[in-house]
C-alpha cells in the first residue's frame, strides 16, 4: 500500500538499462514501478527518493513531474506554462535552468521550447514580483526539465542536478572513457553473483572495475557526492538525508575474491589508480601493466567484463586481427570464465572466433554498439565460481 507521503518519479537510463534500473529499484524497497524506454516510472516517498539518488547505479537522472497540460503551438506552450505559480516555486534570488526533451510534430527543437518555457517563468514572476530570477545553464539552484509528447506537455523538477552518472571519482580519463551509468549496467546485465573474481584485461581509466568494486562491496556509488538538486527545494530534510545515507555506508561489505584492471598503456594505468584513489577502493583493485596477450593470472574462474578498441584510426584488417588475436587469448587463459565484450564493431566482433551465448543492444554514447557474451567453461557449469 503506497504511503500518503509517496510521489511519482521518473528514472531517467540509457537506451538496454530500464530493466536492470528497475530492478534496482525493486531492491531498494520500491515496487510500484513502470518501465518506459530510457525510464522507469515510481512512487516513493522522501526516503526513497534520497536513496535512489544515492544508490541507483543505472540511473542518469530522477525527475519529479509536477504540471501537465496539452499545447500545440509555441504561444499555447507559453500561455500554459505561464498559468502556473511560479513565484511559489522559484525565489527572486534563485537561478534556474530548463532543459528540454520533444517527440512532437508540433514541437520539432527542444531547446527552442525550453526556451519558450523559460521567458514564460521569467515573465510571470517579473509581473507578480517585480523582479525576475537569473539564469545559470551551468549550475542552477533549480533544474527544470520540459517533455512534449506530441501535444502532451511535462515540466518536471530535477531531482539529481548534475547527471548521476558523474560519481566524482573521475579525475581523468582516456581518449573515449566509458559512461559511469553504462559500465554498471554492463556489470548488471552480466548478472555476475559478485561470488567470483572480475577482470578487466583492457581497463583503459578503470570505470569497469571501478563500478565493479564498488557493486561487489556495496558502496553507493554516489556516497561521497557534495551536493543533489533536490538540496535547493524547500522540503529538504538534511536530518532525514543523513540518516539516509548512514545506513547506506552501514551496508557496505567486504568483497572477498579478487578485481583485475590491467591495460597495456602505464598511463591509462596511472590514471585508473588516480580514479580509485579518489573513490577510496584503490585497495580493493590489483592494477597491472600488460598487452592482454601477456595478461597473467592464477584465477581458475570469474568473470571477464571488457570495452576493447574499436575506433576507426585502426584499420579494419588490423581491427580483425586485434579481435582474433583476443578471442584466441580467451580460450588459452580463460578457461572458466563467463566473457562478456561490448563492441561498436559488428564485423571485427565476427573475428572472436567464439559461440556467442547472449547478445545484447545496447550504446556506447552514439553509437550502437554489441554486448556479447562467451561462456568460457569446462565440462558442467554448476562449479564456475568457485573460489581460488
Amino acid at each position: 500500500m503506497n504511503n500518503k507521503n509517496d510521489q511519482k518519479y521518473i528514472a531517467k537510463t540509457a537506451f538496454g538499462l530500464e530493466e536492470v534500473l528497475e530492478k534496482e529499484l525493486n531492491n531498494l524497497g520500491i515496487s510500484n514501478t513502470k518501465k518506459f524506454k530510457r525510464a522507469v516510472e515510481f512512487t516513493t516517498d522522501k526516503t526513497g527518493l534520497y536513496k535512489a539518488n544515492l544508490a541507483l547505479r543505472t540511473s542518469l537522472r530522477i525527475l519529479k513531474p509536477f504540471y501537465s497540460f496539452k499545447a500545440q503551438n509555441p504561444d499555447q506552450l507559453y500561455k500554459k506554462v505561464k498559468e502556473y505559480n511560479w513565484e511559489e516555486l522559484i525565489q527572486i534570488d534563485d537561478t534556474f535552468a530548463v532543459d528540454g526533451v520533444v517527440n512532437s510534430e508540433f514541437f520539432t527543437h527542444s531547446k527552442y521550447a525550453a526556451l519558450k518555457v523559460k521567458d514564460s517563468i521569467v515573465d510571470r514572476i517579473r509581473e507578480v514580483k517585480g523582479k525576475r530570477p537569473n539564469i545559470d545553464i551551468k549550475n542552477p539552484k533549480i533544474r527544470l526539465n520540459v517533455h512534449i509528447e506530441q501535444n502532451k506537455c511535462s515540466l518536471l523538477l530535477d531531482s539529481s542536478g548534475d547527471s548521476l552518472h558523474k560519481r566524482g571519482y573521475r579525475v581523468k580519463g582516456g581518449e573515449a572513457p566509458l559512461n559511469e551509468v553504462l559500465a554498471a549496467g554492463m556489470i548488471l546485465l552480466s548478472e555476475w553473483d559478485k561470488n567470483s573474481n572480475f577482470v578487466d584485461p583492457m581497463c583503459g581509466s578503470g570505470t569497469l572495475a571501478i563500478e565493479a568494486a564498488l557493486l561487489a562491496n556495496n558502496i553507493a556509488p554516489n556516497i561521497n557526492r557534495k551536493h543533489f538538486g533536490f538540496m535547493n527545494w524547500k522540503d529538504f530534510d538534511q536530518n532525514l538525508f543523513q540518516n539516509v545515507k548512514a545506513k547506506l555506508i552501514n551496508e557496505q561489505i567486504n568483497f572477498e575474491y579478487e578485481i583485475h584492471a590491467n591495460d597495456l598503456s602505464s598511463k591509462m594505468i596511472d590514471i585508473a589508480k588516480s580514479n580509485a584513489i579518489t573513490c577510496d577502493i584503490y585497495n580493493k583493485i590489483k592494477f597491472s601493466v600488460n598487452d592482454f596477450k601477456n595478461f597473467e593470472h592464477n584465477l581458475s574462474s570469474g568473470i571477464l567484463i571488457t570495452n576493447p578498441p574499436y575506433d576507426e584510426r585502426i584499420k579494419l584488417d588490423d581491427i580483425k586481427t586485434f579481435y582474433k588475436e583476443f578471442g584466441d587469448t580467451l580460450k588459452k587463459n580463460f578457461t572458466g570464465f563467463d566473457v562478456w565484450i561490448l563492441s561498436a564493431n559488428a564485423e571485427a566482433l565476427k573475428s572472436i572466433g567464439l559461440r556467442t551465448s547472449r547478445r545484447l543492444h545496447l550504446y556506447n554514447g552514439p553509437l550502437e554498439s554489441r554486448f556479447y557474451n562467451y561462456q568460457m567453461y569446462h565440462g558442467s557449469k554448476k562449479n564456475k565460481y568457485e573460489k581460488d
